[in-house]
């Protein structure tokens, strides 16, 4: 058997667990007899987690749930394997489910030709859909389930009394998740996630990938103030909601402004 090495009380983390990073972090979240994993990663590494897991000395038949964060391929990919496995139930938001339940490739960037990305997505159920305030119970605690999209429309992130099991909303070094909208990137509905993280008074952020951190007020206003900048650049294609440089472009050629010509003094 193993020593267990939990993180925060009732918390273990798979690469801490382990030493080793084996991808995106992986929670398991354990009171009295019952259990629950938040998100499971790439079905290659699910036989190792589930290995880690029965000599960890948790049963497998007290797994309440496995909970899928968002839908995106390195997150999810070992879900119906580990349920098969585990049987048990898989949870997650509704917008989520929807990609589960077809393997949806595209959605879940499985698939992505221009830079030779062409993973498995193995199709699974979801038995529970979890939505905005409800409470998802381990034992006695409680996980409060808060819908934070931006990253993806259906990103969940869970509270845990002081802990904020945080998604792919914010890193440490201040990075957010990936923003295209092929997947439901919205950047005005992620700068409201961040605020509300922001607003909140937990003091750990346990993300999704990289290190666990203190909340750092500062460092989400710096990351919420570049997406807000965002907005109104043409980085992110049809995440921005406008490019005001066109509007600028319009009303020169309006005016007669040529190359060369100072746009401001150009009746």
């Amino acid at each position: 058997m193993l020593q267990r090495r939990p993180i925060f009380p009732h918390v273990i983390e798979v690469n801490h667990q382990l030493e080793q990073v084996l991808g995106c972090n992986v929670y398991l979240v354990f009171d009295q007899d019952e259990w629950i994993l938040i998100d499971i990663g790439y079905e290659e590494t699910t036989p190792e987690i589930l290995e880690m897991v029965r000599q960890l000395d948790f049963p497998f038949q007290r797994c309440k749930t496995l909970v899928a964060t968002h839908a995106d391929v390195d997150h999810i990919q070992g879900l119906a394997k580990a349920k098969s496995i585990l049987k048990t139930t898989v949870s997650a938001h509704p917008l989520a489910a929807a990609s589960l339940s077809v393997g949806d490739r595209l959605k879940t960037f499985a698939l992505i030709e221009a830079q030779g990305i062409d993973l498995e997505m193995p199709p699974v159920e979801v038995e529970t859909l979890l939505n905005d305030g409800d409470i998802l119970t381990v034992g006695d605690l409680q996980l409060e389930v808060w819908l934070t999209p931006g990253h993806t429309d259906s990103q969940l992130s869970f509270r845990l009394g002081d802990l904020l099991f945080s998604g792919d909303n914010i890193y440490r070094d201040g990075c957010v998740g990936a923003i295209d909208a092929h997947h439901g990137s919205d950047l005005l509905k992620f700068i409201g996630s961040l605020k509300r993280i922001q607003a909140s008074d937990v003091k750990w952020l346990l993300p999704s990938h990289g290190p666990v951190f203190r909340k750092d007020d500062a460092l989400l206003q710096a990351a919420i103030e570049r997406l807000e900048r965002y907005c109104h650049r043409a980085d992110f294609g049809t995440c921005a909601i406008d490019w005001p440089l066109m509007d600028q472009f319009e009303d020169e050629i309006a005016r007669g402004v040529m190359p060369g010509d100072d746009p401001a003094e150009r009746p």
